[in-house]
C-alpha cells in the first residue's frame, strides 16, 4: 500500500520545511510513503527548499495557475506514480502531520474512497467571529448541495482513494474543496469526515485577499455546483418564483378587471404575461441542463475508464522497465580466464 503526500505550495520557502518535517515517515497499515508538491510559479526558492530536504515529486508550473489546478496536477501525478492513497495538505502547516494516520484510516478499513478533516473551527483563535459562522453557513450549504453530512467543507486536509482520485473533476479555478464534495456527493462515492487538530498561524491565509471576496468567489462556486450536478432543481426554483410573481400580478390585474377599472392596470398584465413566459422558458432552460447533466455524466465515465487504463499502462512500463534493470543486474559477465591457468592446461 503506496501513499503519496501532496502539498501545493506557491511562494512557500518559508513554511515548507516546517510543514515538511512534521509529516509521517511510517504509518500502519502503508508499505511506503512518498511526498510531492506542486509548485504553482513560485518567484522565490520554494523548489529548492523541497529537493534538499528530500520530495520525492515535484509538479512546476511556469506561472500561477491558482489552487484547483494545482489540486488536479498533484492527483494526476500521484496516480502515474502508482499512490493507492493521496492525502492533500498545505504547506503552511496548518494541519498536525501525525493526523494523516487518522485520515486515512476509513481508507485503510474500506469504509471511505473520500476523507475530510474536521477542523476545530469554534477553537480556533486565528478565525474571527465572521469567519466562523462563515465556513459553517457554507459548509452548511454545501451538505445541503451534495446531500453529505462534511462538517468542515473548505477544508483542505483530505484523503483519496486511488478509485476516488481518478473520478475527481474540478471546472472552477479558485478551489477544489467545496465542488469536489458537491461531486462526490451527487456521484454517491462514500465520503466521511474525522475530527483532526490545527497548528498555530504561520502566515495569512492567500486563497482570498478579503472577506467579501471569499464569500463572493464561495457562493459563485456553490452556485455554480448547484447549476452542474441539479440543473433542473436549480431552474424550476427560479421559474417557479418568476412565474409565481407572474400569477401574483395577474390576479391582480383580473381583480381590477371585474372592479371594472382594468383600463388603467394594462401595465400589471404585461408584465404578468412577462414574469410567466421567463418562469416558463426557465423551466425549459432547467430541462436542457438536465439533459446536459446527463451527457456530462456520461462522459465523467468514459473519462474515468481512459484515465484508469492510462495510469495502469504506466504502471505496467514502470514494472516491466524495473523488472529489466533487475534482470541486467542479475547477470554477471563471465570473467576472462587467467593465460597462466591457460598455459598449464596445455
Amino acid at each position: 500500500m503506496k501513499l503519496i503526500i501532496q502539498i501545493p505550495c506557491y511562494n512557500e520557502a518559508e513554511t515548507l520545511e516546517i510543514a515538511l518535517n512534521d509529516l509521517p515517515r511510517h504509518i500502519d497499515g502503508i508499505d511506503e510513503i512518498e511526498y510531492l508538491i506542486i509548485n504553482d510559479g513560485s518567484a522565490d526558492n520554494t523548489v529548492e527548499v523541497a529537493r534538499n530536504w528530500g520530495v520525492n515529486y515535484i509538479v512546476n508550473f511556469k506561472q500561477n495557475k491558482g489552487l484547483a489546478k494545482g489540486f488536479m496536477a498533484g492527483l494526476d501525478a500521484c496516480l502515474r506514480n502508482g499512490a493507492d492513497i493521496i492525502v492533500n495538505t498545505d504547506a503552511d502547516d496548518q494541519y498536525v502531520g501525525e493526523d494523516i494516520a487518522k485520515l486515512i484510516q476509513p481508507i485503510l478499513d474500506g469504509k471511505a474512497d473520500m476523507v475530510v478533516g474536521e477542523r476545530p473551527i469554534d477553537q480556533t483563535e486565528h478565525f474571527s467571529p465572521l469567519k466562523k459562522k462563515l465556513q459553517h453557513f457554507g459548509s452548511w450549504v454545501v451538505r445541503k448541495a451534495s446531500k453529505t453530512d462534511i462538517p468542515d467543507a473548505p477544508s483542505g486536509f483530505r484523503a483519496y482513494s486511488r478509485e476516488a482520485a481518478m473520478h475527481m473533476n474540478v471546472i472552477n479555478e479558485y478551489t477544489y474543496t467545496l465542488e469536489t464534495i458537491v461531486q462526490a456527493g451527487r456521484n454517491k462515492m462514500a465520503i466521511t469526515s474525522v475530527p483532526i487538530r490545527t497548528n498555530g498561524e504561520l502566515r495569512p491565509s492567500r486563497l482570498f485577499s478579503s472577506m467579501f471576496g471569499y464569500i463572493k468567489k464561495s457562493v459563485l462556486t456553490i452556485f455554480r455546483a448547484f447549476l452542474m450536478y441539479r440543473p433542473l432543481y436549480t431552474f424550476t426554483i427560479l421559474g417557479g418564483i418568476m412565474g409565481l410573481i407572474g400569477l401574483v400580478l395577474g390576479i391582480r390585474f383580473l381583480t381590477f378587471f371585474f372592479a371594472g377599472s382594468g383600463s388603467g392596470h394594462i401595465q400589471s398584465l404585461i408584465l404578468a404575461s412577462m414574469m410567466i413566459m421567463l418562469g416558463v422558458m426557465t423551466f425549459i432552460v432547467g430541462l436542457q441542463g438536465d439533459i446536459i447533466a446527463a451527457n456530462r455524466k456520461l462522459l465523467e465515465d468514459i473519462q474515468y475508464h481512459v484515465r484508469k487504463l492510462d495510469y495502469e499502462n504506466d504502471m505496467l512500463k514502470k514494472e516491466q522497465s524495473q523488472g529489466m534493470e533487475a534482470a541486467k543486474s542479475s547477470e554477471e559477465p563471465e570473467k576472462p580466464e587467467d593465460p597462466e591457468k591457460t598455459e598449464r592446461k596445455k
